[in-house]
């Protein structure tokens, strides 16, 4: 059985950075970076799928995602971090060191830990239709503040009836030349000041009572095929770019019956990065509903960091 001292699970932004600055102050990190095949914890998270970054301060001319994903992995091997591409599957957080299940174990764990940094990240709930994994990133998005600035001009739809997508869709104007808001129902979810702002908006139309059956495009985006939920006519709308504003599910499976969470699922962390149980800190999406940008989750990383080793050093470990 190894037993570390630190021990991450994620191996996104947050996880990352948490691996560099724990790395650095000594603490011989281990890192579990998710599973190839695994859909909610993949090796380098959401910004695997992210073709250019353009707002990660230091890149004035964009990064792909993958390739800072390779930078950040690069940087904490440097200082000393194991990584394991492998994937937690239970942690025993009665006992002191925690004791940690990974994918290759039977009965017994092979991994033990003075603290744990859970930095497992968040997915974006998908319509699951035809074209869209195709398409994830060559004009189909999850995320306006990410990419909006590539829709200059643009005629996009947003998917979605409640606040998020609200959010989306009137940060998109100041891109595109239309934005439509394609809602399975006839009714919005969103508050009313939210509905009131994007009827209000010239630029926002809205198609009711549609479903998205298809993403249309070879290379990128050229259309969307929807079918409409009480008559059943098919159409497609001309865009060219898809937000996808149906909500977010934070990755918490291995820890959601163990720390406390807010109702929506994510960790509820504070003061800081420390979660309800002593010894286990949070960072990144896993605990953050409002920001979700690789900088916000870069800079939780090295919060944990910080706190954990800071909370080992009073506990004498």
């Amino acid at each position: 059985m190894t037993h570390t001292r630190v021990l991450i699970i994620g191996s996104g932004p947050s996880g990352l950075t948490a691996a560099i600055y724990t790395a650095r102050a000594q603490l011989q990190p281990i890192v579990i970076e998710g599973e190839p095949s695994s859909t909610t914890d993949q090796p380098g998270g959401q910004l695997m799928l992210t073709t250019e970054i353009e707002n990660f301060p230091g890149f004035p001319e964009a990064i792909t995602g993958p390739e800072l994903m390779t930078r950040m992995r690069a940087q904490a091997q440097r200082f000393g971090a194991d990584l394991r591409t492998t994937k937690v599957t239970k942690i025993d957080a009665t006992v002191r060191p925690f004791r940690i299940w990974v994918t290759e174990d039977g009965d017994e764990p092979s991994l033990t830990a003075d603290a744990v940094i859970v930095a497992t990240g968040a997915r974006s709930l998908m319509m699951g239709v035809p074209g869209e994994e195709r398409l994830l990133s060559h004009g189909l998005s999850t995320c306006a503040t990410c990419d909006g600035f590539f829709f200059r001009g643009q005629d996009i739809a947003v998917i979605g009836g409640g606040d998020s997508a609200m959010e989306e869709a009137l940060f998109l104007t100041r891109f595109a030349s239309s934005v439509t808001v394609v809602h399975r129902r006839d009714t919005l979810r969103a508050s009313k000041i939210m509905q009131e702002r994007a009827f209000a908006h010239e630029k926002i139309r809205f198609v009711w009572n549609a479903q998205a059956t298809e993403v249309l495009g070879d290379d990128r985006v050229s259309g969307l095929a929807l079918r409409d939920t009480v008559t059943g006519e098919e159409s497609v709308l001309n865009v060219t770019g898809i937000f996808v504003a149906i909500g977010h599910v934070p990755n918490t499976t291995v820890v959601s019956d163990i720390v406390e969470v807010y109702d929506g699922g994510y960790v509820r962390t504070g003061p800081g990065s420390y979660t309800s149980i002593d010894g286990i800190f949070a960072a990144g999406d896993v605990q953050d509903h409002v920001y979700r940008q690789a900088i916000t989750s870069a800079g939780s990383g090295c919060v944990a960091a910080i706190d954990a080793e800071r909370w080992l050093e009073a506990q004498g470990l």
